[in-house]
């Protein structure tokens, strides 16, 4: 984002110093042709910050979605590991009893 607010800047750095250059600066020649082009750039920018903000939302939501996924799967993954290690004790204790009681 702060990428596209230096863009911004330079792009209307560029638009002021094209406007003082072909303008005799004076308020009577600033006519309606200047305010229309005033406003539809300012249209078009807020169109084009609005489609970018939308986006850059967009992906930073699913990013933080598959980080909660990511983190999900490990507690699973660490949950799996103390069941099966528990069930391996179980195991090698009846196994145990089983070689120390051989009639069972």
């Amino acid at each position: 984002m702060k990428s596209l607010s230096l863009t911004g800047l330079v792009l209307l750095a560029v638009s002021a110093l094209l406007f003082y250059l072909t303008t005799d600066f004076t308020v009577e020649q600033i006519r309606m042709p200047h305010i229309m082009g005033i406003m539809g750039g300012i249209g078009i920018g807020l169109i084009i910050g609005g489609l970018v903000g939308y986006v850059s939302k967009g992906s930073a939501i699913k990013q933080e979605q598959k980080r909660k996924e990511y983190k999900q799967l490990q507690k699973d993954k660490e949950e799996l590991e103390k069941q099966a290690a528990e069930i391996a004790k179980r195991e090698a204790e009846l196994r145990n009893q089983q070689n120390q009681n051989p009639q069972i």
